[in-house]
């Protein structure tokens, strides 16, 4: 049965018990505790969830930090992986509300062996600027995956101990795995092989 007594007043954006007004940002619950507070505790990341796995985008510039809180606070004890994603010739992409897309994406998975759950951590990395903060200084687990990205895709891992080429020769030019970069322009000797072709 309908409310006669109801007024247009309560049901406009910003009324009490109303919608929120235009300009308050709205989310979506983040079901998962561990996504909560990392999107309490950083201001501008975004949950999603992505084939049941909780994924949250964050700053770059606060990965370290993201890193700290869920070995520290969170119990994740482990970095799985650490991946770089060019999306220079992708022709659909996944859009996500909040999120300004940039051509690389540093995926980071972690592991809670003690929550018996994983997190996946984004950042968005602009060409122009192709840059995070390392996470081997927290997860030294971290070191090899992070030069690889740093040989193959050319993303720079600020306070990594050692940041060099792990793949590719040393006098080797440019990033083989960007999405730029031509195919098949030399033929390619790897470190330690032991028949150079």
């Amino acid at each position: 049965m309908a409310d006669d007594t109801a007024r247009e007043e309560d049901h406009e954006p910003g009324a009490s018990g109303g919608e929120p007004v235009a300009d308050e940002p709205v989310s979506a619950p983040v079901a998962d505790e561990v996504a909560a507070a990392v999107v309490a505790r950083f201001a501008g990341s975004v949950f999603v969830e992505s084939h049941g796995q909780s994924v949250v985008y964050v700053d770059r510039a606060v990965m370290a930090d993201v890193a700290m809180l869920l070995r520290d606070e969170e119990q994740f004890t482990m970095l799985v992986d650490t991946v770089v994603v060019d999306h220079l010739l992708d022709g659909s992409r996944v859009s996500v509300d909040g999120v300004v897309p940039e051509r690389f994406e540093v995926v980071v998975n972690f592991l809670s062996h003690a929550r018996n759950r994983r997190i996946r951590i984004v950042a968005e990395v602009p060409a122009a600027d192709p840059t995070v903060p390392s996470l081997t200084p927290i997860y030294p687990g971290a070191n090899f995956a992070e030069r690889e990205s740093y040989d193959l895709f050319g993303i720079t891992f600020e306070g990594h101990p050692d940041l060099t080429r792990i793949l590719m020769p040393d006098d080797w030019h440019g990033h083989p795995l960007r999405k730029d970069d031509a195919a098949a322009r030399v033929p390619v000797t790897f470190k330690g092989d032991p028949s150079p072709r």
